[in-house]
């Protein structure tokens, strides 16, 4: 019988102090070559201005993610999906589970890996640009690895209504709430920069998850040309991120799972501008899915 997991049975089973080390396990495993997953299939469905994708991954788990992105949706989510998991050593069907909270956590999760690592020690003060729910999952999830004693969000149309509903503060534009930030997330669906590297004072971390197509950005050329750039994985960054392929620094950009696993250092300096862009990749949706099920999501026989 293959078991199936609505989103409130996802809900239950997923916790951010489980999913964060799990997210950072299978960046790591990516990085070092253990993970068999290629870059995303995209199919456009562009009569009603939305996405279809497909994304595989063996990491000892075997499975898959098919999902749509409707950028335009509204009062609906932009973003669903489903997972399904498979026996690897048979094939066999093991799991059906929703996917959009567990793409909505992941997301968070792998941003706290990179701000574990990447983000000064004593960083306090968050900025987020955004308030829908990628800009909650973030700021639930960044309080697991740093001591946030203070958040400004800004976004077009929502901030005052999400700082009322979390406690935190409403900035009036977003140069306002970054500017002496520790750590910045960029949440805010946009195609075209919203942040700029100016407005940043020495040693942010900035965690930048939107702009997933080629053409797409949220970052200035500032940024993206000044700060030491690190992704969840290379090959799809350069493939599918806009904001990464205007940098034109493609053998500079450094996935952050060789940071997990020791290979590379991570933050050179307390002034260093850290940026992580993260598309999204399969084999954290696998890691996640697995987590769920209870199963093991990596093994050292993957290849």
């Amino acid at each position: 019988m293959m078991d199936v997991f609505d989103e409130p049975a996802v809900q239950q089973r997923l916790r951010y102090q489980d999913l964060i080390p799990a997210i950072a396990d299978a960046l790591a495993a990516l990085s070092s070559g253990k993970v068999v997953q290629p870059v995303r299939a995209v199919l456009p469905v562009a009569p009603h201005h939305g996405f279809f994708a497909v994304m595989p991954a063996y990491a000892g788990a075997l499975g898959a993610k098919l999902v749509t992105f409707y950028p335009q949706n509204v009062g609906i989510h932009t973003h669903h999906a489903v997972i399904v998991l498979f026996k690897a050593e048979t094939g066999e069907p093991l799991a059906m589970m929703d996917g959009r909270l567990i793409t909505e956590m992941r997301t968070a999760a792998a941003s706290a890996v990179a701000t574990q690592r990447l983000a000064r020690a004593d960083a306090s003060v968050l900025a987020i640009l955004g308030s829908g729910v990628q800009a909650k999952s973030h700021l639930e999830a960044l309080r697991h690895v740093r001591s946030i004693k203070e958040v400004r969000v800004w976004s077009p149309r929502n901030a005052p209504a999400f700082a009322q509903r979390h406690g935190v503060k409403a900035a009036a534009t977003a140069a306002d709430a970054v500017r002496g930030a520790d750590v910045v997330v960029v949440a805010a669906s946009s195609t075209t920069p919203i942040l700029q590297g100016r407005w940043l004072a020495p040693g942010t971390h900035v965690n930048a998850i939107g702009a997933t197509r080629p053409d797409w950005r949220e970052l200035d050329d500032d940024l993206v040309t000044t700060a030491r750039v690190f992704v969840d994985s290379r090959e799809a960054a350069l493939r599918e991120s806009g904001d990464v392929i205007a940098s034109r620094r493609g053998s500079e950009v450094t996935e952050i799972g060789a940071v997990v696993s020791g290979a590379d250092p991570g933050r050179r300096n307390a002034e260093e501008i850290t940026l992580f862009k993260s598309v999204g990749v399969a084999v954290e949706d696998v890691a996640a899915a697995a987590l769920v099920l209870g199963v093991r999501s990596l093994e050292s026989g993957a290849r």
